[in-house]
């Protein structure tokens, strides 16, 4: 008996009356064993109970087995059921599912709903692009997207919009024989984005493309012209250096040779007295005095000639 008491005091300790009493007032279906129940496993009834009964009076087929499952697998039970409730004004399809499934992919259910029905407008920033001609245009946009539920769970977010626009922008310039063509007919850019189809993939739908700005930039085309000619003059100039290199070693070469070819004929002069001397020596070299002018004869034999 004492066992059946305490048991008796726990379970009433664990049962929330006022939840009940106000499930009983809403006419939910839900009895005390489920409310007992939610507080074992720890899931706040007043919660759960208050967006059950939120949905059911808005209309909404929600079982109280899957929003709690929801809660317990840390979704946002109320984000949820707020946004099924706007999309069922809205006439949207959109199931508990598959919100449940974009909440827990971590996002905005509510915010995608609203996206659904009211289109966001994304601005993009400079976009340089180059014409055929070199010149550059800067290109400044606006794009009104609305969410896709069909592909909010695994598609890409707005940076990626961001940049295909971006791409596409410049592809556009790009195709244009001169700048003028696009700043005469901007609708060039926006037929090109349109038609592209940027959005595939994304968890958006591109629905309009307006071309916000329009400036004229630098003539690129001049430019590398410019860089180009820079760089010929430089590789000419490491040419010429280099063949100035080359000379100026065969200047040094040659003088190398020339003070060479001077030192043997200097050692040859040195020689010449020896030779001389040794010529006297011999008796073949033979000096004669004429009006006091010497006079130096070579013999070939003994006597005088």
């Amino acid at each position: 008996m004492i066992l059946g008491v305490l048991g008796f005091f726990v379970l009433l300790s664990l049962f929330p009356f006022r939840t009940f009493v106000k499930c009983l007032s809403a006419g939910v279906p839900v009895g005390p064993i489920d409310l007992i129940a939610m507080n074992l496993r720890k899931v706040p009834t007043d919660v759960i109970i208050d967006t059950f009964i939120r949905g059911n009076k808005a209309g909404l087929p929600l079982y109280l087995d899957r929003l709690e499952a929801h809660y317990l697998s840390g979704g946002d039970v109320e984000g949820v059921v707020n946004a099924l409730i706007s999309a069922g004004r809205a006439n949207l399809d959109l199931t508990f599912e598959k919100a449940a499934a974009i909440d827990l992919a971590g996002r905005d259910v509510q915010d995608a709903v609203r996206m659904s029905v009211q289109p966001r407008v994304i601005s993009t920033g400079g976009v340089a692009g180059m014409a055929r001609n070199g010149i550059e245009v800067i290109a400044k946009a606006k794009i009104t997207v609305k969410a896709n539920l069909d592909t909010m769970v695994g598609g890409a977010g707005e940076e990626t919009i961001l940049a295909r626009v971006s791409e596409g922008i410049v592809s556009a310039i790009g195709s244009a024989d001169t700048h003028t063509d696009v700043l005469k007919r901007p609708e060039l850019i926006t037929q090109k984005i349109m038609k592209s189809g940027l959005d595939a993939g994304t968890a958006f739908q591109i629905i309009s493309f307006e071309v916000a700005d329009l400036d004229v930039g630098r003539n690129i085309g001049a430019i590398l012209q410019n860089d180009q000619a820079e760089a010929d003059r430089k590789v000419a100039q490491a040419k010429a250096e280099g063949r100035r290199a080359l000379a100026l070693a065969q200047l040094q070469e040659n003088k190398a040779i020339e003070q060479e070819m001077k030192a043997r004929l200097v050692e040859a002069e040195m020689r010449v007295p020896h030779a001389l001397a040794e010529c006297f020596r011999r008796g073949k070299l033979l000096v004669q005095r004429k009006r006091k002018t010497p006079a130096v004869a070579m013999t070939t034999g003994a006597g005088p000639t």
